[in-house]
């Protein structure tokens, strides 16, 4: 078994790879060896009246090699448009294909659509296409559906299909995958050398321009929400991390918020912000406990106004199911809900390598 408790082999000084549910990995295995290796497909729910109609263009394009933001820049070019009116549900990856909405922002262009989507079908396959009332927002999808193969899996396949099976019924670990705190933990340094009080979203809407009449907001607020998020993110795997490592991960502590109501309540861990976590008594102490560990990371939040939220300590996969491919290979299909990451997923079983490590990702 293949131990997932040491910190980052290229000696960062951020543990980017955190504990298993089954307390290490029992096979090996190669991602992403072809974008076909990697198909992602988001599920979005249609408007209850398309009929209606409205500002925003929706189209759902099948993309291969090209990043999300990519997409959407190229879209804003071709429309005439600005970057920001063009919406989508979330980032998905480069390296695959994958089937995903955009919203394109183009009142009273309805009789120009046709010859818009003719240009974009010249990039990207146009699957589907609708207008509606309004953009496209992070989260606004149901979920993604994903059939994967991993090829050189190398491991016992009985050891394999047993730790597949308590995944299907048990679910894993739902940390924040290793993208979102940049390279060798990039994002999360510069988390350390931001100032905090630029995260107070009212005094940012009243920034003033300053020296050659740039202005201080736009892509420098973006990129300090950015590590704003990667640092929260960090925090929130390590609390998980030692709630695993406790087996203490499954079942609510005393303190978790909503207990007093439902005693069914989902089992969460610290979306730190102002006044640091939510949870009380036992469960709370644990999480400050945590976070105190981390006094750089923790006094990032010390001027925000970002309000503490909370997430799901499991990930569970919907339809999941395996089938192997000869005795190397294995094709993998399952739904996860908007959020969680397919490659914590598979790396709560395997010791995965990206073969698009060296090319960059989304």
């Amino acid at each position: 078994m293949i131990d997932a408790t040491d910190r980052n082999p290229e000696k960062s000084g951020w543990r980017l790879d955190w504990p298993t549910s089954g307390g290490g990995r029992v096979a090996s295995a190669l991602l992403k060896s072809t974008p076909d290796d990697f198909f992602v497909d988001e599920d979005l729910p249609l408007p209850d009246d398309l009929a209606a109609g409205g500002e925003h263009l929706c189209i759902r394009l099948e993309k291969r090699g090209d990043n999300t933001d990519y997409v959407a820049r190229q879209l804003a070019t071709l429309s005439g448009c600005r970057h920001f009116d063009v919406g989508f549900c979330g980032l998905k990856d480069r390296h695959a294909v994958t089937r995903q909405w955009f919203s394109v922002y183009r009142p009273g262009q309805e009789d120009e659509d046709a010859a818009f989507l003719g240009e974009v079908a010249e990039s990207w396959r146009v699957l589907e296409y609708h207008r509606q009332a309004r953009k496209l927002r992070r989260g606004d999808h149901r979920g993604n559906y994903f059939e994967l193969v991993l090829r050189e899996v190398s491991g016992d396949p009985e050891a394999v299909d047993e730790a597949l099976t308590r995944l299907r019924d048990l679910g894993c670990p739902n940390y924040f995958g290793p993208q979102r705190f940049g390279h060798n933990g990039a994002n999360l340094d510069r988390a350390l050398a931001m100032d905090p009080s630029k995260l107070n979203r009212r005094g940012s809407r009243n920034v003033k321009k300053r020296g050659r009449g740039r202005s201080t907001s736009g892509s420098d607020d973006s990129k300090n929400v950015l590590y704003f998020s990667a640092a929260r993110s960090w925090l929130f795997n390590e609390v998980l991390a030692y709630r695993v490592q406790n087996g203490t991960w499954l079942a609510p502590l005393e303190g978790e918020p909503g207990t007093n109501d439902n005693q069914d309540v989902m089992v969460t861990g610290p979306l730190w912000g102002d006044g640091g976590t939510e949870a009380v008594s036992v469960q709370g102490e644990i999480e400050r406990t945590v976070v105190a560990e981390h006094p750089e990371l923790a006094a990032v939040f010390a001027t925000t106004r970002m309000k503490p939220e909370r997430r799901p300590l499991r990930m569970i996969p919907e339809a999941f199911e395996w089938q192997w491919q000869g005795s190397d290979q294995l094709l993998l299909k399952f739904r996860l809900a908007p959020g969680q990451y397919a490659t914590t997923l598979l790396g709560d079983v395997f010791e995965i390598t990206d073969a698009t490590r060296d090319t960059g990702q989304d």
